[in-house]
């Protein structure tokens, strides 16, 4: 599977040292909420079971594979990273609670304390938190593909996004999207 032209996939990596490869990684399609089932226990729904892996494979053909997973430990995301897994390498997995259903300012905490140096991170997430990362991440790249991260960021979606300076120096607007897929895509 090769990306599509609309993803603008750039496989290389980034340009020097003191920059990080950031994947977002948004958990696939979980079963509805109801009473029987506490947010945190909802697994993937048959959908979700089938578009997880089509991430691992996007990621993987692509030449975005991480060199590290940061991930919610709730049911839905770790079966979501698990699934998507099985097409990459073995990859170095912490799941943190600081990532399940939280804002912005807490990702961004988690990923400057555990990302620190590393040149390639996966963070598989929840919305709207992580949608809202990528939006205040995102401060150049394509038109479209900025466009594409305001828009929303759907389930087993993927954002790319190359930071200038590393995770130790997040902040609003140092990162360039590189590419961003979806299973619709």
């Amino acid at each position: 599977m090769s990306p599509d032209p609309g993803s603008r996939a750039a496989p290389s990596a980034p340009g020097t040292a003191s920059e990080c490869r950031l994947l977002l990684v948004r958990h696939a399609k979980a079963v509805r909420k109801d009473q029987q089932i506490h947010d945190f226990d909802r697994p993937l729904s048959k959908r979700g079971k089938a578009d997880a892996p089509r991430t691992g494979l996007w990621l993987a053909s692509s030449g975005f594979g991480p060199d590290f997973v940061l991930c919610s430990p709730a049911r839905r995301t770790r079966q979501t990273w698990q699934l998507a897994a099985s097409a990459l390498k073995d990859t170095p997995v912490v799941y943190d609670e600081g990532l399940y259903n939280e804002p912005p300012s807490t990702l961004v905490t988690v990923l400057t304390e555990r990302g620190r140096g590393l040149r390639s991170v996966a963070l598989v997430g929840h919305n709207p938190g992580i949608h809202q990362l990528a939006v205040g991440l995102c401060g150049s790249g394509p038109p479209d593909l900025r466009e594409r991260v305001r828009a929303g960021f759907p389930t087993s979606g993927v954002i790319v996004i190359d930071v200038h300076g590393g995770l130790e120096r997040l902040s609003p607007g140092c990162g360039t999207v590189v590419a961003c897929w979806s299973p619709a895509d």
